[in-house]
């Protein structure tokens, strides 16, 4: 079993910055992609970034030259490094993951989420 757990959430006032830590552990033999998900109240789960275990990253466009994601393949760990915040950025934010664990069985294993909330 997976766990993936995230830190770094709180109240910023716009302009800000913040820093999304996500950690994942268990019984994993390999770990691909890690990425950070945002859910607005009202609207659907989006993707914000993701990075592959060989640094190859993606980014929606809404972030794209504010927030860099970048991650620590020794500790399982990836960050969301999150500059020029605005009020539409607003949301909670979650930490997925996927590879394999034991026996080669693959798995993708979610987080329970962090609020970042940006306000004046």
């Amino acid at each position: 079993q997976v766990q993936v757990v995230e830190s770094g959430g709180g109240l910023v006032q716009p302009g800000g910055s913040l820093r999304l830590s996500c950690a994942a552990s268990g019984s994993i033999r390999r770990l691909y992609t890690m990425g950070w998900y945002r859910q607005a109240p009202g609207k659907q789960r989006e993707l914000v970034a993701t990075i592959t275990s060989g640094g190859s990253t993606n980014y929606a466009d809404s972030v794209w030259g504010r927030f860099t994601i970048s991650r620590d393949n020794g500790t399982n760990t990836v960050y969301l490094q999150m500059n020029s915040l605005k009020p539409e950025d607003t949301a909670v934010y979650y930490c997925n993951a996927g590879g394999t664990v034991a026996g080669l069985r693959p798995f993708i294993s979610w987080g329970q989420g962090t609020q970042v909330t940006v306000s004046s």
